[in-house]
């Protein structure tokens, strides 16, 4: 998937990857190393371990200094699920199948540094 995410960034703007991340402990520990140095999170919420839900939060606060975005992309956003990373502080959450949605919303953020998860 990470992959996949990279090819549909750069298809959509001048987008570099800054970071990825397999598992929960990972990511939140890349984010809290630094803090500064992306723009944009993408974030599945089915890891290898953990959930992407905490590195959601994680990157919530990290985001409160430097104004990154942050973006659920997942296959387990259902309504109730949408609304719950919403409220822990995501941007934006699209289902994989909303690629284009996906892609939309990123081009409108234009050329950033990302970093994704998983």
């Amino acid at each position: 998937m990470q992959g996949i995410v990279t090819d549909l960034l750069a298809g959509v703007g001048d987008f570099s990857l800054a970071s990825t991340s397999g598992t929960e402990a990972e990511a939140k520990f890349w984010l809290s190393e630094h803090p500064g140095a992306w723009d944009l999170a993408v974030i599945d919420l089915v890891l290898d371990q953990g959930s992407g839900m905490g590195v959601v939060s994680q990157a919530r606060s990290c985001a409160r200094e430097h104004g990154g975005k942050i973006v659920v992309f997942s296959d387990y956003a259902s309504d109730g699920i949408r609304d719950h990373c919403l409220r822990l502080g995501a941007d934006a959450v699209f289902l994989k199948s909303e690629s284009r949605e996906f892609m939309e919303y990123c081009s409108s953020i234009g050329g950033l540094e990302a970093t994704a998860t998983p």
